[in-house]
């Protein structure tokens, strides 16, 4: 059975996206089968694998999530697309803001995404859940769904400030609907040592949460190269396997393989 992994951050602009797409094609280089959901409204990870028409697909996440709600019998493997990278994905569209207005009212709403994670992850070692910047609906169905989560933080006062929110979100998911969802870790992202405060809010973010939370021993380093990646589709691993990003990325997966919680 895979291990489902959320990447999630309240704050927008901390490599979330990428770090999803970038811990998704250095798994499957080490031999995994992975499945990426997209489960931003804004679906930043379906246009970062070089999905530019997704309102035109016929089956998104938001369809199957909809099945879900509808109780009806489909394919749970339906509308599940196979990047070049060998990355398997479950794109999104527009269709998924509307899904979350519509799921308000429902009974069981924060289980939908669990529900169908379910039915496809017996074909995975892992599936990766790409959130939004934001703790909606979706998000919080992302981590119920979920057996753990990656968090990523760029060391920056503010940033390290809004982590004690979303502890205090997971802290209440597992108190009241998914007990067994656990912390990966914090990912140091877009990380510039150069910078003398730079280094003193890492040692921040070690010092406030080191001792309860595992913080990845490396951390991403800022590229510009990491950015233009994501604009033409491909991993890190494809436009500069021997760079830094991808040395530290390789680093994460390391991590998360060899991780025994």
């Amino acid at each position: 059975m895979g291990k489902t992994i959320a990447i999630s951050n309240m704050k927008g602009g901390v490599g979330k996206t990428m770090t999803a797409a970038s811990l998704s094609a250095g798994l499957v280089k080490r031999g995994k089968r992975v499945l990426c959901l997209d489960a931003d409204a804004q679906h930043s990870l379906t246009v970062s694998f070089g999905i530019t028409a997704s309102n035109n697909l016929p089956d998104t996440l938001s369809t199957m999530m909809l099945n879900i709600i509808n109780e009806s019998d489909f394919e749970p493997k339906n509308g599940i697309l196979l990047h070049h990278d060998g990355i398997d994905i479950l794109p999104s569209n527009n269709t998924l803001a509307s899904l979350e207005i519509s799921m308000a009212g429902l009974l069981g709403r924060e289980t939908v995404l669990r529900q169908y994670v379910d039915k496809v992850k017996s074909h995975y070692d892992y599936v990766i859940i790409d959130c939004a910047p934001s703790i909606d609906l979706l998000t919080i169905n992302a981590l119920v769904a979920a057996d753990s989560i990656i968090i990523p933080v760029v060391p920056k006062f503010l940033d390290a400030k809004g982590l004690e929110l979303l502890l205090k979100t997971i802290a209440q998911i597992r108190k009241q609907i998914n007990p067994n969802l656990t912390i990966e870790g914090i990912l140091l992202t877009m990380v510039d040592c150069r910078a003398n405060f730079t280094l003193e809010i890492i040692k921040l973010i070690e010092q406030s949460y080191g001792n309860n939370i595992r913080i990845f021993k490396e951390g991403i380093p800022h590229s510009v190269r990491a950015t233009e990646s994501t604009a033409q589709g491909m991993s890190i691993f494809c436009t500069d396997p021997k760079g830094k990003v991808a040395s530290a990325y390789s680093s994460l997966v390391e991590e998360v393989i060899n991780c025994v919680a």
